[in-house]
């Protein structure tokens, strides 16, 4: 493993945000009492009140080390070079987050992030991924809500099948089930500065299933069909699933879902015919023709500077989010579908997390670091020895300390 000689095995970088104090408390509160790590911002003042307000989570801890950081080459390089591995919580990622990517590629520290934005996911790939495999940097970018339900999930089932049927998967459909909880001010910042930064045509080209995937689909890949009905009103019902309609992270999920086809067994793992797609479950084919509409007018009105000005002015800003204590009943589940490529034969999986969608990336982005620095288990981003991979890569062992963490998953086969 690169970088074993290092001050820190991690320092979390953006700690002072909404999700980095999140991700801070779990790390305080379960990763083990003898991990040495820091945070690491701009602030020093807001630094130490992190660590104040993390003194008192688990007593047997001793507390982090303060590192000041600004977002320039040269205290990024030096913050990489002090650790293993690096958190980034330091959003949105396509205005800050490439000068963090470098240092870390090119000083062969470990990363993850907890970015949904595709965009700039395509950007680093083919920017950062050959350095990263040189250095043996195991990157894992979109390591929070996005994608790690979908891209997990399509993995336990791929490795469902493969034990039960010893063969690939032809089409894996994951569907958001149950979303209650609010978006905080990172995630919307990003939503509209993203439409400011980069033109239609380079949104269009990254957001392609398969344009992340390191292995291009043969063209034996059937997609699935949907009649015109369902195209025109955005609704669809499929056995087991229910009513379905837009998800608002299928584009995101299917990206990193079907990089983790190509980078596996460059998609043997996975099976030639493999596709993903994914939807969100309506109330009834009403409620989701209302809530297709709502999608993609919503969408549109994006595209006018206005809009998104006037938006900007009334949402939460960078580093505020919900309130936890109402959160506390937020809840989110999904449920994936996969069918074998031989017989048919489906198998079913599902993940569900009880509390705030944040809370729950800062567990994932925290127990995706723990898999990369110190599992015993098979991880199988080490066999492909670093690059800019996903949170698939990382394997059982990280499903399993997911659920040691709270995710509730299950995974078994249909009755045909």
């Amino acid at each position: 493993m690169a970088n074993e000689d290092r001050q820190y095995e991690l320092i979390l970088f953006g700690s002072t945000g909404y999700t980095g104090k999140l991700t801070a408390e779990h790390i305080a509160k379960y990763l083990p009492t003898d991990l040495k790590w820091a945070v690491a911002g701009r602030n020093h003042q807001k630094l130490s009140a992190v660590v104040d307000s993390i003194k008192s989570l688990n007593a047997d801890r001793i507390p982090p080390e303060i590192e000041v950081a600004e977002l320039n080459s040269s205290d990024l390089n030096a913050l990489a070079k002090k650790t293993k591995l690096l958190i980034s919580t330091v959003g949105p990622y396509h205005l800050y987050g490439t000068p963090v990517v470098e240092a870390c590629a090119k000083n062969g520290t470990h990363y993850v992030d907890c970015t949904g934005e595709v965009p700039w996911v395509y950007d680093i790939i083919n920017k950062y991924h050959k350095t990263a495999q040189s250095t043996g940097a195991i990157m894992i970018p979109q390591c929070g809500i996005e994608s790690v339900p979908a891209d997990v999930l399509s993995y336990v089932l791929v490795s469902h099948i493969r034990k039960k049927l010893n063969c690939g998967v032809a089409e894996c459909i994951n569907t958001l089930q149950v979303l209650k909880s609010q978006a905080s001010g990172g995630t919307l910042a990003t939503i509209l500065t993203l439409m400011d930064t980069y033109p239609l045509s380079h949104l269009a080209k990254s957001m392609k299933p398969h344009a992340l995937s390191p292995t291009a689909p043969p063209s034996t890949v059937a997609t699935p069909k949907s009649s015109l009905l369902s195209m025109l009103l955005g609704v669809r019902s499929i056995p087991d699933l229910g009513v379905l309609t837009d998800s608002p992270q299928g584009s995101a999920d299917a990206s990193i879902v079907h990089r983790s086809w190509g980078l596996l067994d460059s998609g043997a793992l996975y099976g030639t015919r493999f596709y993903f797609t994914e939807w969100m479950r309506a109330r009834n084919m009403f409620t989701g023709i209302l809530v297709h509409f709502a999608f993609v007018f919503g969408l549109m009105s994006l595209l006018f500077p206005p809009v998104r000005w006037a938006l900007k002015k009334i949402v939460f800003q960078p580093g505020q989010g919900p309130d936890l204590d109402k959160a506390r009943n937020d809840r989110i589940a999904y449920k994936a579908i996969a069918k074998a490529e031989t017989n048919g034969k489906r198998a079913v999986a599902t993940f569900e997390y009880p509390g705030s969608m944040y809370v729950l990336t800062g567990i994932c982005i925290a127990e995706a670091a723990m898999v990369i620095l110190r599992s015993d288990g098979e991880v199988p981003a080490r066999k492909i020895g670093g690059g800019i991979l996903t949170p698939a890569t990382l394997g059982e062992p990280f499903a399993e300390r997911l659920q040691k963490s709270g995710v509730k998953m299950d995974v078994k086969m249909l009755d045909q």
